[in-house]
C-alpha cells in the first residue's frame, strides 16, 4: 500500500488535499473547511485568485479555530503581469491579510510570468521567507528546466502541474520532483473515467474516483492530490483513498487504457 503521509518541509502531513476554487464566504463553508481537516485532508490548497478572494477568506475565518497539522497553501501571480515583484508583493500582503496570518505556510507561484523573469517572480518569495512572512516556496504548472531555475533562487518544496491518469505529459516532472524530495500536487487529480476504472472500482468496491487517487498515491510517493469538492461525504470519500491497495495487475490494467 503506498504511503498514508509526505514531508512537506517539517510538515508530515496525510497525502489527500483539498481544492478550494469555487469556495464562498459564507458561515456553512467556514465550517466545511474545519470540518473537511477533521476528515483528514492534510492540505487546504486556495489561491489569490479563487472564488475573488473569497476561497482565502473563508479558509482564514476557518483557521481562527485552530487547523493544527494541515498544511495551507495559496499562490500569486497567475495572470501575465502579474509576476513583476511590486504586483507579487501586493498579492502576498493580501493573501496574509486574507488568511489571517503572519506566515503563509505554502506559497506557490501561481503561473510563469511571460512578461517577467522566473528568477525576478521567486526573488520576491525569497524575500518573503526572509522576512518570515512565507515558510515554504512552490511553483505551479512548470518544467523540469523552470523547477531547476528556481532551485538557484530558492529552495522548492512542492510543484502543483495538471496531472491524472488520463493527463500524463508530466511524468518527467513526477520523476524529478521524487528524486529531489519535492512534493507533487496534482491539479484536476480525478480526470476522465473510462472501463478499466470502473472494473478497478468494482473490484475493489470503492468509488472511481478513489481508484483515480489511489493510482496516483500509487503512481509516486511524492504525490498528494488536491481534489476540490464542496461536499464532505466527497472529503471523506477522497480520503478513504488512502486506504486503497492496487495490486499489479489493477496499476497495469489502468496503464494500459489511460
Amino acid at each position: 500500500m503506498a504511503g498514508r503521509t509526505l514531508r512537506i518541509g517539517d510538515t508530515e502531513v496525510p497525502r489527500i488535499g483539498l481544492g478550494t476554487n469555487r469556495l464562498t464566504h459564507t458561515r456553512a463553508h467556514v465550517a466545511f473547511i474545519a470540518d473537511a481537516v477533521r476528515a483528514g485532508i492534510g492540505m487546504v490548497d486556495t489561491a489569490h485568485i479563487y472564488a475573488g478572494g473569497d476561497s482565502e477568506r473563508t479558509i482564514g475565518e476557518a483557521l481562527q479555530d485552530g487547523l493544527d497539522g494541515v498544511v495551507i497553501a495559496t499562490k500569486g501571480g497567475y495572470a501575465p503581469g502579474h509576476g513583476r515583484p511590486e504586483v507579487l508583493r501586493a498579492q502576498v500582503r493580501e493573501s496574509l491579510r486574507r488568511l489571517r496570518t503572519e506566515c503563509i505556510d505554502l506559497y506557490y507561484l501561481h503561473r510563469v510570468d511571460p512578461e517577467t523573469p522566473l528568477e525576478e517572480s521567486l526573488g520576491v518569495i525569497r524575500e518573503c521567507q526572509d522576512a518570515g512572512t512565507i515558510r515554504l516556496a512552490g511553483l505551479s504548472a512548470v518544467t523540469v528546466d523552470e523547477i531547476e531555475r528556481a532551485q538557484r533562487v530558492l529552495t522548492v518544496s512542492a510543484v502543483q502541474n495538471h496531472y491524472n491518469l488520463a493527463q500524463r505529459d508530466d511524468d518527467d516532472v513526477v520523476a524529478y520532483c521524487e528524486a529531489q524530495g519535492i512534493a507533487f500536487v496534482p491539479y484536476y487529480p480525478l480526470g476522465e473515467r473510462g472501463s478499466a476504472l470502473a472494473g478497478v472500482a468494482r473490484r475493489l468496491g470503492a468509488s472511481e474516483p478513489q481508484v483515480a487517487l489511489a493510482w496516483l498515491l500509487h503512481r509516486s510517493p511524492a504525490t498528494l492530490p488536491i481534489p476540490g469538492t464542496l461536499s464532505l461525504d466527497h472529503v471523506r470519500e477522497n480520503v478513504g483513498a488512502l486506504d486503497i491497495e492496487l495490486s499489479a495487475d489493477d496499476v497495469e490494467a489502468l496503464r494500459r487504457t489511460a
